[in-house]
């Protein structure tokens, strides 16, 4: 499956979408035609970038199923059951949250920085139920899951969990392994072939010596 196959897989039923930074709306038709929600939002800061999404969801939109925002973010978007927030940096992901709300259920596919994403979830209490890497040509990661609430509570993430994931470390994906060992390799190389200062080299080798230490727990239960 392509990138946003996998994406659109696991995304909940929801009675209120919004998938903000929508690009092409292709998430949001997914949603609609597939009745797994009600009512959606697509929202882009550029109305140029929106207009893409408007006109594949023409028909929604004329039907009132879907509303077009440009807003920055959650601006413009009432509060929902499910937001979709892919293809951005995490730290973009972990702006748009906190200057917005944390909906009562989320998908995120942080482009990089997934660690300051899972940090700031972890750090408002939410709980994440999904969070692994997947890859369409190159790795991405994918982390689902709730805001705080009185059923659920926020589990403590070790914090080689919140660098890796805490799938990946527990059951992980084929694309993590792949992932992991390319790092190694490429720190390998590094190492031998680049000229740099002793505190740079030694900052390669700790984390040489990290990913071994995951690679050997990972593969020794194998």
């Amino acid at each position: 499956m392509g990138r946003i196959d996998i994406i659109c897989s696991h995304l909940p039923e929801a009675d209120v979408f919004a998938d903000i930074g929508c690009d092409h709306g292709y998430c949001t038709q997914y949603m609609l035609k597939n009745r797994r929600c009600r009512l959606a939002y697509i929202s882009d800061i550029s109305a140029g970038s929106l207009k893409k999404a408007r006109t594949l969801l023409a028909r929604e939109v004329e039907e009132g199923r879907c509303i077009p925002v440009v807003a920055d973010g959650l601006d413009g978007v009432k509060e929902c059951d499910l937001v979709l927030i892919a293809g951005m940096g995490g730290e973009e992901i972990v702006r748009i949250l906190e200057r917005g709300y944390l909906p009562k259920k989320f998908v995120l596919q942080p482009m990089k920085n997934s660690e300051k994403v899972r940090r700031f979830l972890i750090g408002r209490g939410c709980s994440i139920t999904l969070d692994y890497t997947f890859e369409d040509g190159k790795f991405y990661d994918l982390i689902a899951g709730e805001a705080p609430s009185s059923k659920s509570a926020a589990a403590d993430y070790t914090d080689w969990e919140l660098r890796f994931g805490r799938d990946n470390l527990r059951s992980p994906s084929p694309a993590f392994l792949k992932w992991i060992r390319g790092e190694r390799e490429k720190l390998r190389e590094r190492l031998f072939s680049s000229v740099m200062s002793h505190e740079s080299r030694e900052e390669l080798r700790k984390r040489q010596y990290e990913l071994e230490v995951i690679l050997d727990a990972i593969e020794g239960d194998v």
